[in-house]
């Protein structure tokens, strides 16, 4: 019998040809739970701004396979020692390290269930898939949870200059078309090096970490936090809270959706069951486009309405401000939308979104990216930088927002 090929070749915008290096990263691709993140947007509502913002966590993932195999050779072309087990486990490690993104992922996370990230969901996904592989994902899990004594393959998967940012920030800058935020990451890579068993990046790449920052905090202000995109965001919070009010409460269904469960039933860590997994990887974009379309025509007129201007792009009109928006503001706008819509109160909250949000494009508290001079000092870069005062990009920066609906003549 012909064994199947399992060393493919995958056509990648952004990098060219992708290669599968191992057969069972092969067969993880393959998997249902993995197959399922071609159906999760990697931006969520960021097309409404980005009409080109339309690739996958699938996309996502198979570049961060890509960078990180890179990652690996240069290391070990310049004496780091990493075994070929290793060197497979941090491959399903970065493979693997998004899987538990449900759909539109942060808005999904504040409404329709509790208390259950995306980086928990992701640890669960990769258990089962490991009972699945006869264990051959344990030193993967270890090194996911930066429980490994390599401290630097740990590092390569979550840090402030980890794969997956060197993949998102190119990938998202070039769907999107903003060019601030395409930085170098073949150049990045091949300045990483391991020091005292902890990644370090060699003094010629200064420049490009500099770079790397200032496209991080540009990507967040441009892109990812985005006025209308977060407005977009809480609108779809909205919809789902309101329909998770209604679902838990009466025997309204969404047709042939596995939706249904986690807007009936509370869904938090207590519960959380292989059961729950199992029913949650079947959870995708399309499940929640689907339940906008048939809530269009619902009686329930919050849920009615804030479908069909989701669906329509009849988005809420945004302030954003750099102080706190009073509550005496907060209670004007509720009362003007309780009399513009003829609703009750309890519906108008619904319609009214006040919070915050920050952009932090590097952090002096978490783990620094250090700088590996040629007479073996190593120095956090916010300090080895002469060009650009990096400490500021180290302060966050706050935005509250208020949302309402446009006023209609």
């Amino acid at each position: 019998m012909n064994q199947r090929n399992k060393l493919k070749l995958i056509n990648d915008p952004i990098y060219g040809f992708i290669t599968i290096p191992s057969a069972l990263i092969f067969d993880l691709i393959e998997h249902p739970y993995f197959q399922r993140l071609r159906r999760i947007n990697q931006m969520g509502l960021s097309h409404l701004v980005y009409p080109g913002a339309n690739h996958t966590r699938f996309h996502h993932a198979l570049g961060c396979l890509h960078l990180m195999k890179k990652s690996l050779d240069i290391l070990k072309s310049k004496g780091i020692k990493i075994s070929e087990e290793e060197e497979e486990a941090v491959l399903v490690a970065i493979l693997l390290h998004d899987i538990g993104h449900g759909p539109f992922s942060h808005a999904l996370e504040h409404s329709i269930v509790s208390d259950l990230s995306h980086e928990y969901l992701s640890l669960q996904f990769m258990d089962k898939l490991n009972q699945d592989f006869d264990g051959k994902l344990t030193l993967a899990i270890t090194i996911f949870k930066g429980d490994y004594h390599k401290k630097f393959l740990c590092q390569l998967i979550s840090s402030q200059l980890d794969i997956d940012r060197l993949d998102y920030l190119k990938r998202d800058s070039f769907y999107t078309g903003v060019a601030e935020g395409n930085i170098n990451s073949e150049r990045l890579i091949n300045m990483l090096n391991v020091v005292d068993n902890e990644l370090v990046v060699e003094e010629k790449g200064i420049y490009s970490i500099e770079k790397f920052l200032v496209a991080r905090r540009l990507m967040y202000w441009q892109v990812y936090l985005h006025k209308t995109s977060l407005c977009a965001e809480q609108m779809l919070i909205s919809v789902l809270r309101r329909a998770k009010l209604i679902f838990e409460t009466t025997e309204e269904y969404v047709e042939n959706s596995v939706l249904n469960h986690f807007l009936r039933f509370k869904i938090d860590s207590k519960n959380f069951d292989i059961i729950q997994l199992e029913l949650f990887s079947k959870l995708d974009d399309y499940d929640i486009i689907s339940a906008l379309k048939a809530w269009q025509g619902h009686d329930d007129f919050v849920l009615r309405t804030l479908s069909q201007m989701i669906l329509n792009r009849d988005l809420f009109k945004i302030k954003l401000k750099n102080k706190p928006i009073s509550s005496v503001k907060v209670e004007k706008t509720i009362r003007q939308c309780m009399n513009d819509l003829q609703i009750s109160e309890s519906e108008a909250n619904f319609f009214i979104l006040n919070g915050s949000t920050s952009n932090l494009a590097y952090s002096l508290k978490k783990e620094q990216i250090n700088i590996w001079f040629k007479n073996g000092k190593i120095k956090d870069v916010s300090s080895a930088s002469d060009q650009l005062n990096l400490k500021a990009l180290s302060k966050p920066v706050v935005k509250y927002y208020l949302c309402y609906p446009k006023p209609h003549n």
